[in-house]
């Protein structure tokens, strides 16, 4: 079998005919690789969170006011009305308005990816931090159910419980952050913003009634983390801290894919060329190249601005806005 020169070898590489050059070729080209690979990861990460997952069960004092609330045995937003509210809707929503809009294959695929990596990301992140704080929830003894000849105003540990039931006990240290809260801020967060993006809510005179619209879902979500209080599962610092980690990675990950609400052209994702998957700034290729805020999306229309459109005409300089 005739092996190849060093020249024919590096004649083959220059052309882009072996293995390494075609398989780099085919990750450049795909935009989306990069985080497909980054969901599975997430992916499986949380499965094996889930699985594998214990809280830290922090001391407490069987005559903490604090954790004396009862255990409401029925939620007014349970789990699966969770998924359904923030989760389910979301997605019914934009796949609806994939189908009636009929919009770019690019856009629909980057609009429907945004919103499953916000949710996985948020609840992985709440997780994580669930189990490493171990925070009693307010409604602990009812689930712990303390043996009677446990000391009442002394510190003591998970040993003092009798509940039998392995996920009403241990999930009585699961208090911070609430990820209801998270949850509903990460999926309607993201409906939010979509719909901000569409409607150009935030541009110069927007309408009151668009408005209203766009932030109704943060209105839903709020609604939600409140309920929280209400079954006595959370306080207020689970459900702040909750409903600001799901806004903020359902902003981060809108934004990776969508310009600014400010820009006039935020409605359109930012667009990817066919040739590569490099990303944003790619001199090959990748997210179109934008050098900061001001001057992206030039070409389509001028950044919004809160003053009067004719002041602003006033202030143009070489043909750049300022």
């Amino acid at each position: 079998m005739a092996v190849p020169s060093p020249t024919r070898r590096a004649k083959l590489s220059a052309d882009g005919s072996g293995v390494y050059d075609i398989l780099q070729r085919s990750w450049q080209r795909s935009y989306y690789a990069g985080d497909y690979l980054g969901l599975v990861l997430l992916m499986a990460a949380y499965i094996l969170l889930q699985i594998l997952g214990e809280p830290f069960h922090r001391m407490f004092r069987l005559d903490d006011p604090r954790i004396q609330f009862p255990h409401a045995e029925v939620e007014r937003v349970s789990v699966s009305h969770l998924f359904v509210y923030a989760g389910a809707i979301p997605l019914a929503l934009l796949v609806l308005s994939t189908i009636t809009l009929r919009p770019s294959i690019h856009k629909a695929h980057v609009t429907i990816l945004g919103l499953i990596i916000t949710i996985l990301l948020t609840s992985f992140i709440t997780d994580i931090i669930k189990d490493a704080v171990g925070r009693p929830r307010p409604d602990l003894m009812a689930r712990c159910k303390p043996d009677i000849s446990a000391p009442l105003h002394e510190l003591v540990t998970i040993d003092v419980c009798t509940e039998t039931d392995h996920h009403t006990l241990h999930d009585g240290w699961r208090s911070f952050p609430s990820g209801h809260s998270s949850f509903a801020f990460a999926g309607l967060g993201y409906m939010a913003c979509f719909l901000a993006s569409q409607a150009q809510a935030l541009r110069p005179r927007a309408s009151l009634a668009v408005m209203l619209l766009c932030f109704a879902p943060l209105l839903g979500a709020a609604l939600i983390a409140a309920s929280r209080l209400e079954d006595y599962r959370h306080d207020f610092a689970d459900v702040i801290t909750g409903s600001w980690i799901g806004f903020v990675v359902a902003y981060v990950n809108w934004r990776r894919y969508y310009p600014s609400l400010l820009e006039q052209g935020c409605e359109e994702p930012h667009a990817a060329s066919a040739g590569s998957g490099r990303g944003r700034g790619s001199p090959s290729g990748g997210f179109q190249r934008v050098r900061d805020e001001e001057e992206g999306y030039s070409g389509a229309g001028e950044r919004f601005s809160i003053e009067d459109d004719g002041v602003a005409e006033g202030y143009r300089r070489d043909g750049v806005t300022r």
